[in-house]
Parts: C-alpha cells; structure tokens; sequence
C-alpha cells in the first residue's frame, strides 16, 4: 500500500478552541490502523481503539467517521495527530 499504514485520531470539542482559534484539546485519541479496505467515501478505511475512519492520505482529511459505532455527535471533529504521530 502507498498510503500510511497508521494514524493517531484526536476527538476535539468544537467549543474548546483556544484564544488564537486553534482546536482545543483532544477528549479522547486513538491509534488506528490500515484495513486494506476503501471506505464509502472513496479513501482508505482504518481502524482502532473505536474508532473507523475513513482517511485521505494526501491531506490527511478525516472523510468519514464512526466512533464506537455511533456516527459523530454535533459538536466534535475528529482530527488526524500533529506531527509524527503518524507511522508507517
């Protein structure tokens, strides 16, 4: 595969964002890992900890997300990790 075989997710309150307009921080995070599967969006599907996602490698745009199941509530994004969190 040519795309990152690993992500870190953060699951961030939107109303958390600090004074310069940045996310806030994460209330839950999760390792997530290559399936070898194209979600419905189009992009890789990952999986972990709770978490499937459905992740463009080339923007690191998280498309699509479940969280134990559930679809997001309102009110939270799902961010890939800063840095080199990510591993291949």
């Amino acid at each position: 595969m040519s795309h990152p075989q690993r992500y870190e997710l953060l699951l961030i309150p939107d109303h958390s964002r600090t004074r310069t307009g940045a996310p806030g921080r994460p209330i839950r995070s999760a390792i997530v890992a290559a399936t070898g599967e194209t979600g419905a969006s189009g992009y890789p599907r990952y999986t972990g900890q709770g978490m499937e996602a459905d992740i463009d490698p080339e923007t690191r745009t998280v498309e699509a997300v479940l969280i134990d199941g559930e679809e997001l509530d309102p009110g939270m994004s799902v961010r890939v990790a800063d840095g080199e969190r990510r591993t291949s």
